[in-house]
C-alpha cells in the first residue's frame, strides 16, 4: 500500500500540468434542453462537425461535475456491431471487460470502483438497468451506428435521473436524429471465428407537409465462440420517427427497438489454470458437447417517446414516456431419476416417465433443461417543467413514474435428441414437465413488483459577467418493492417448488423435505411461501461550481449523495436481514484546459460509501446469505487529455488511479458456542478495482486513408474479498484501418479494417468474484481481425 501511494503522488507531480477532459451531453430531453442553454453558442469544432468542441473521443464539457463524453466520429472508428460500453473502456474511471471481440456474448463494466449493478444505465433518459438485480447486460444495448454519443458521469447523477441503484454514476447513449435528406446505408462486415454481420439504414429525409423525418434499420450478426462449443446468434430491429413542432427546437419522437439474442455462455478458467498456459486451446472447451449446459437467449424491446414544448418565453414542458420487454434466461441442465420426490408433488404417483418409454423406473435418469427466465413489463415516464428565469438563472423541477412487473420462473423443459433444448425458453414456451398432480416441474417461482416515483429541482446560475456557474438540486426517490415468493425457499438461488407437505422444523418458521435432486444433501430445510413489501426513501442533495478564472481555465467543485435500493436477491433470503439502503457521499474537485488545439481536465475525488451489500456463503447453515460489510472509502485522481497538435492528427490519452479500503471485517454468522463469526476484509481493497488504468489513441489522416491505434492498460485486479487472489495485470491495442470511397454513391462510404487485441496479448477479464476461495474468469479475446464495407448513397 505505500509503495502504491508514493507512486501515486509521484505520477500525480508528473501528470497534473498534462491531463484531462470533459462535454454538455445529458440524458433525458430535458438535461438536454438545459445543457444546451448552458453551451456556448460557436464553441470550436475541431472535428467539423457541429456540436461542443472534441477531439476524437475528448470531449470539452462545462458542467460543474466529472464527466467524460465520445461521439459517433470515434464510435464510427470501432469494430461494427460493437456494443457501447466496450467503446467507453479509454474514458477515464472506465474499465470494461468485453467476453469477446465483437461484444455479442456480454460482458462486465466498473466506474471508479462500483460495479456494473451500481451504476445506471440510460438511453435517452429510459432506465436499462434490470429492475430486479440491477444488472447491465451489454450485449442488448442499440447498435452502435445509431449512436450520436455516450457520456459518463464519474460517481453521480443527473437530477432528474431515473434510478434507484446509481451510487457509482451514469452511462446514457443518445439515439442519432434522422436525417433532413433520403439516404441509405448498407454495410456487411466479415472477420474471424465466423464473424458475419449486415447492417442496414434507410432514412426517409423530410415528408410530409411538416417536415416529419424517420429512419428504420435492422441488422443480422452470427459467429463463433474463440473459445468453447457455440456462438452467437443476434438480430436487432430500431426505428425512430421526430417531428419538429416550429423552428425553436420542440419537437415529438418515437423510437422503437428490438433485440434478439441467441447465444451460449463461454467457459470460465481458475488463476492457476491460466497461469499454467495453454488456456486458449484446452482440448475440454473444444470437445463437442450439449450446448443447452450454458444457453443464454434473450428478447428485449422498447418503446420511448419524447417531446418538448414551449409553454412561454420562459417556460418549457419536456415529456419522455417509455415502454421496455424482457424475456431471457441463463440456464443448464439437470439430471433427474424418474421417481425424484419432487416429480411426485402431493399425489401417491411413483414418478414421471421422463423418457417416454412407457416405464417409469428409478434407476432411470433423464438429462432435463433448466432455466432461470426473467420476464419483465416495465412502463416509466420523466418529465421536466423548465423556467428561465432571467438571462443568467434557470429553475427545472421534475418528476419520475417507474413501475416494472418483474417474473421470475424456472419451467424446466426437455431436450431433442441430439442434446439441444427442445424449446430455447424451456417449459414456459414450449413443452414442460407436468407432474402427476397437475402442477409444472419448475427450480423457482416468483414475482415481483419495483415502483420508483421521484421528485426533482434544480436551480442553474451564472455570476459575475459569467465568470461563476453555480447548480443547485436534489432529488428524492420513494421506491416500493413488492415480492411474492411460491416456492419453498433456502436462499436467493435455491428453491424448492412443490406442492409436496414439508416436515416442520420446531421452533422455526422452517420445512424439511425428502432429499432429492434439488435439494441435494447439503440441506433440506426451507423457508415457507411468502409475500411481503419493502418501502424505502431518501433526500440526496448536490451542488456544483465551475469557476472560469481564465480564458480557456476552470475550475469546478461538486458534492452529490447516492442511493442503492436493496435488490430482489437481497431480500428473497430464507432469513430476513432487512438490509439498508447502500448510500454514497461524492466530493469532485477539477481542472479543465479548452482551446482549438488542447482540451484537458483532471479532477481528484473521494466517495464515502455506507452500507456495501455482499453475498457470502454461511458455511454453518449451508446457504448464502446477504451481509452489510459497512463502510468502504473510495478516492482517486482521474483525467484525460486531447491534442490535435496539426491538421489530420489528434492524439488522446487517460488515465485513472483507485484507491479503495473496506473498513470493518464482513461478519459471517456464528460458530456452535453462537459467537460471531468474521471474515478479515477490514483494509482489504475492493475486488475488480483496478488501481491504475491507462488509456490513449492516436488518429491520423493521410490522403483517403484514417489510421487509429489505441492501447488500455489495466492494473492488478483482487479477485476475493480477503484479497489473497489477483489477476494479473494487462496490455491490449487495437488498430483501426479505414478507406475513403469518396467517389462511391453519396459521399461517407469506406472500407474499414478492425484488428481487436493487435498483440495477442493473453490475459483474463471478466471476473466471477469470490468471498474467501478461488475465482473464475473469463479470457480475454485473442487477436482478431474483422473489415467492414459501407456503402452509402
Amino acid at each position: 500500500m505505500t509503495n502504491r501511494k508514493q507512486l501515486f503522488w509521484a505520477t500525480t507531480a508528473l501528470m497534473s500540468g498534462v491531463l484531462m477532459a470533459g462535454a454538455a451531453s445529458a440524458q433525458s430531453t430535458a438535461s438536454q434542453a438545459v445543457e444546451e442553454r448552458a453551451t456556448q453558442v460557436g464553441d470550436v469544432v475541431v472535428t467539423g462537425a457541429r456540436g461542443p468542441r472534441a477531439i476524437e473521443g475528448v470531449v470539452a464539457e462545462n458542467n460543474p461535475k466529472s464527466r467524460a463524453t465520445i461521439t459517433d466520429r470515434y464510435i464510427g472508428t470501432q469494430a461494427a456491431g460493437q456494443t457501447i460500453l466496450n467503446s467507453i473502456n479509454l474514458l477515464p474511471g472506465v474499465n470494461f471487460t468485453n467476453n469477446d471481440a465483437f461484444g455479442g456474448a456480454g460482458g462486465d463494466l466498473t466506474i471508479r470502483g462500483f460495479d456494473a449493478a451500481r451504476v445506471s444505465l440510460t438511453q435517452d433518459g429510459i432506465p436499462l438497468n434490470d429492475t430486479g438485480n440491477y444488472a447491465i447486460y451489454s450485449n442488448q444495448q442499440l447498435d452502435p451506428e445509431l449512436i450520436q454519443r455516450a457520456a459518463v458521469n464519474l460517481g453521480t447523477t443527473d437530477v432528474d435521473s431515473p434510478t434507484a441503484s446509481a451510487t457509482g454514476g451514469t452511462v446514457n447513449y443518445i439515439t442519432r436524429r434522422p436525417a433532413k435528406d433520403f439516404g441509405f446505408i448498407l454495410q456487411p462486415s466479415l472477420g474471424e471465428y465466423g464473424y458475419k454481420r449486415i447492417f442496414a439504414l434507410l432514412d426517409t429525409g423530410e415528408i410530409g407537409p411538416w417536415g416529419t423525418t424517420a429512419w428504420f434499420s435492422a441488422s443480422k450478426t452470427t459467429y463463433d465462440h474463440f473459445v468453447g462449443a457455440g456462438g452467437v446468434d443476434k438480430m436487432q430491429l430500431n426505428g425512430r420517427i421526430y417531428q419538429p413542432l416550429g423552428d425553436n427546437g420542440d419537437f415529438i419522437s418515437v423510437t422503437a427497438h428490438y433485440n434478439e439474442n441467441r447465444n451460449e455462455f463461454m467457459p470460465r478458467v481458475t488463476l492457476a489454470q491460466f497461469k499454467a498456459g495453454n488456456a486458449y486451446d484446452r482440448d475440454d472447451y473444444n470437445t463437442v458437447r450439449s450446448q443447452a449446459t450454458a444457453i443464454n437467449p434473450s428478447n428485449t424491446g422498447n418503446i420511448r417517446g419524447q417531446s418538448r414544448f414551449t409553454l412561454s418565453d420562459s417556460l418549457r414542458l419536456t415529456i419522455d414516456p417509455s415502454f421496455q420487454y424482457t424475456l431471457a434466461h441463463g440456464g443448464g441442465t439437470q439430471t433427474m431419476s424418474e421417481t425424484d420426490p419432487q416429480l411426485r408433488g402431493n399425489s401417491t404417483a411413483a414418478g414421471v416417465d421422463l423418457n417416454g418409454d412407457g416405464v417409469i423406473n428409478g434407476a432411470t435418469r433423464v438429462t432435463l433443461f433448466r432455466p432461470n427466465i426473467t420476464n419483465t413489463h416495465r412502463y416509466a415516464v420523466t418529465s421536466s417543467l423548465i423556467w428561465d428565469a432571467a438571462e443568467d438563472h434557470q429553475f427545472r423541477l421534475a418528476y419520475t413514474f417507474d413501475w416494472g412487473r418483474h417474473r421470475q420462473t424456472g419451467q424446466f423443459g426437455y431436450l431433442d435428441a441430439n442434446g439441444f433444448p427442445e424449446d430455447p425458453f424451456a417449459g414456459r414456451n414450449g413443452r414442460p414437465v407436468k407432474l402427476p398432480d397437475g402442477t409444472i416441474l419448475q427450480r423457482r417461482n416468483r414475482l415481483s413488483y419495483a415502483m420508483l416515483n421521484q421528485i426533482a429541482a434544480e436551480y442553474r446560475g451564472s455570476f459575475f459577467n459569467d465568470a461563476v456557474d453555480v447548480t443547485l438540486g436534489a432529488r428524492a426517490p420513494f421506491f416500493d418493492r413488492e415480492l411474492n415468493n411460491y416456492c419453498y425457499q433456502r436462499d436467493t438461488f435455491n428453491a424448492y417448488c412443490t406442492t409436496q407437505v414439508g416436515t416442520p422444523v420446531a421452533g422455526t418458521d422452517l420445512v424439511t423435505f425428502p432429499v432429492s435432486s434439488m435439494n441435494g444433501s447439503a440441506s433440506n430445510q426451507y423457508g415457507k411461501p411468502r409475500s411481503f413489501d419493502k418501502q424505502y426513501d431518501a433526500f440526496l442533495p448536490n451542488a456544483g461550481v465551475t469557476w472560469k478564472f481564465a480564458p480557456n481555465q476552470s475550475l469546478y467543485a461538486s458534492y452529490a449523495e447516492g442511493f442503492s435500493a436493496p435488490r430482489t436477491d437481497d431480500l428473497y433470503d430464507v432469513v430476513d436481514v432487512n438490509p439498508e439502503p447502500e448510500t454514497t457521499n461524492s466530493y469532485d474537485l477539477g481542472y479543465r484546459y479548452q482551446s482549438g488545439t488542447i482540451i484537458a481536465s483532471i479532477a481528484a475525488w473521494k466517495t464515502d460509501y455506507a452500507n456495501r451489500i455482499v453475498r457470502t456463503f454461511d458455511e454453518a447453515a449451508g446457504i448464502f446469505l446477504t451481509r452489510n460489510v459497512g463502510d468502504v472509502t473510495l478516492q482517486g485522481i482521474d483525467g484525460q487529455i486531447g491534442w490535435s497538435p496539426m491538421d489530420k492528427l489528434s492524439l488522446t490519452a487517460s488515465f485513472t488511479y483507485t484507491d479503495s479500503e473496506v473498513k470493518n471485517d464482513l461478519p459471517n454468522g456464528k460458530d456452535t458456542s453462537g459467537k460471531p463469526i468474521f471474515i478479515p476484509t477490514a483494509g482489504n481493497q475492493l475486488v475488480e478495482t483496478p488501481d491504475w488504468q491507462f488509456g490513449g489513441r492516436v488518429a491520423y489522416s493521410i490522403g483517403k486513408f484514417d489510421l487509429g491505434l489505441q492501447g488500455k492498460y489495466v492494473g492488478e485486479r483482487f479477485s476475493n474479498d480477503i484479497n489473497t487472489e489477483v489477476a494479473p495485470d494487462y496490455l491490449t491495442f487495437d488498430l483501426d484501418v479505414r478507406y475513403n470511397l469518396a467517389s462511391v454513391g453519396a459521399g461517407g462510404s469506406y472500407i474499414q479494417l478492425n484488428v481487436i487485441n493487435l498483440f495477442n496479448e493473453e490475459y483474463l477479464g471478466d471476473i466471477t468474484t469470490s468471498t474467501t476461495g478461488s475465482a473464475q474468469y473469463q479470457l480475454g479475446a485473442p487477436r482478431t481481425a474483422m473489415v467492414t464495407l459501407r456503402a452509402s448513397f
